[in-house]
């Protein structure tokens, strides 16, 4: 299980999933281009010292990330976090390689992403609003996803 965050533009978000990646023992993917330096003061002072513990690769495109886990053995599945879909988080069936693809802050993913990728799903929240937090939206379905698949870390 893995998390892949397309294009951040908003540096604290990088470091608190980071330190997400870390606690949970899962992969964080970093989609470039980034609108921000991961060295940034930001991204450490939110990581903390979790950088150590987790296992961050950065991709310097879309193109680069899809031929990269292209070549992986164990078939992956990506799984977009928007709110352009009706299926609820807690109602989709997660499977142990998946990733987890969490948009740009400020605008989601582009319209080609959407075309390509099969499995979207949402978080039902009031309609009142727009979305959550990228960090926060993310810990509660990598939470899921876990559990479904019994990857929760063990004490």
């Amino acid at each position: 299980m893995r998390l892949a965050l397309f294009e951040p533009d908003i540096p604290q978000n990088a470091g608190a999933l980071i330190r997400l990646a870390a606690c949970m023992e899962v992969g964080l993917d970093i989609i470039g281009p980034c609108g921000f330096v991961l060295s940034d003061r930001d991204v450490k002072r939110v990581s903390l010292d979790y950088s150590e513990y987790s296992a961050v690769k950065e991709y310097e495109s879309w193109q680069n990330f899809i031929e990269t886990i292209e070549t992986y053995e164990n078939k992956v599945r990506i799984v977009l976090l928007t709110t352009k879909s009706t299926m609820s988080y807690v109602k989709f069936s997660f499977k142990r390689n998946d990733i987890i693809l969490l948009g740009r802050e400020s605008a989601g993913v582009p319209k080609y992403i959407h075309e390509v990728v099969k499995n979207k799903i949402t978080i039902p929240m009031n309609s009142k609003v727009r979305s959550m937090n990228v960090a926060n939206a993310a810990a509660m379905v990598l939470s899921e996803a876990m559990r479904q698949t019994d990857l929760l870390p063990k004490k």
